[in-house]
């Protein structure tokens, strides 16, 4: 699954960058390569101050070598070696009414000392973090996560939109990060399926990311705003941060795996605010996505 699923992220991610540079008309992406000291490299593509995209990044990467302790210990493993690779982007658009995504799609393989593989998987998802709660929006978005599900296998969407409602949750502030979508790992093969299924399933969910995510864009970001609705996405901005350097287990095994520093944060937004025990007036539309973000949804 190796060399078909790393071509596949590196022309989705030509496909990304090339739409998302279209919809906003004026940036483009910045191209980065790196290599890994432990073996391996990536591709990092940021795009910045942009007419609509105020910082984003697609990048992928593919990196190899010696699984560091950290891993071994979490994986319950000694003097492994392993492979993975995968899409990873994060989109900050200028307009607080169109929401913040993020999408992931990965592939690991472990290795005994042979060479043989011992364990593979594919994991990923694709979510979405409005400032500002439209539902149409919400239920956009979902849909096309049901769809491309539902081609493979049709408890596929409720199981794994569960687990995306699960997955990004602020615990310390009872809240979710956003509307969700979709999130899985550890898909191995099975009586039922194969990795090639599972690969299929994967690569699915890939395709329809610009499908699920431009349209709302492009009904949102010439709405006219205020320097109260920007203090408000700042403000939902803080959480956003909170979530991935408290609780994303990807930011953290970046982190625990000697990762390239600058592709594991550009997930940051570039303005921030944290306010002392904020709150937004009753009735507001501000208060209506907080209230939204106690439970989950049924958007479809």
């Amino acid at each position: 699954m190796r060399e078909p699923f790393y071509e596949y992220i590196q022309k989705l991610q030509d496909r990304i960058t090339a739409t998302l540079e279209n919809v906003d008309g004026k940036a483009r992406f910045r191209q980065d390569l790196w290599e890994r000291p432990g073996g391996g490299g990536g591709r990092t593509r940021v795009i910045e101050n942009g007419n609509v995209f105020e910082k984003g990044g697609v990048n992928i990467s593919a990196v190899h070598g010696a699984l560091p302790e950290t891993m071994q210990n979490y994986l319950d493993v000694k003097d492994a070696d392993f492979f993975a690779c995968g899409l990873s982007l994060v989109i900050h658009p200028k307009n607080p009414f169109v929401p913040t995504v993020h999408a992931n799609w990965r592939y690991f393989e472990m290795y005994d000392k042979q060479g043989s593989i011992v364990d593979q998987w594919f994991g990923g998802g694709q979510d979405l973090t409005p400032y500002y709660l439209f539902e149409e929006d919400a239920k956009h978005f979902h849909n096309v996560c049901k769809t491309a599900c539902d081609k493979h296998d049709t408890n596929f969407y409720p199981k794994y939109k569960q687990r995306c409602d699960e997955y990004f949750h602020n615990a310390h502030r009872n809240e979710a990060r956003g509307v969700g979508g979709l999130f899985f790992d550890h898909l191995k093969k099975t009586n039922t399926m194969s990795m090639q299924d599972r690969y299929n399933f994967v690569t699915e969910v890939g395709n329809s990311f610009l499908e699920a995510y431009v349209p709302i864009i492009e009904r949102r970001k010439d709405i006219p705003y205020s320097q109260a609705h920007r203090d408000w996405q700042e403000i939902r901005r803080g959480r956003y941060v909170e979530f991935n350097l408290v609780h994303d287990k990807g930011t953290l095994f970046g982190l625990k795996t000697n990762g390239r520093i600058e592709s594991i944060l550009m997930s940051l937004p570039p303005h921030v605010q944290w306010r002392y025990d904020h709150h937004p007036e009753a009735g507001s539309e501000e208060e209506k996505l907080l209230k939204v973000l106690k439970r989950p949804v049924d958007w479809v």
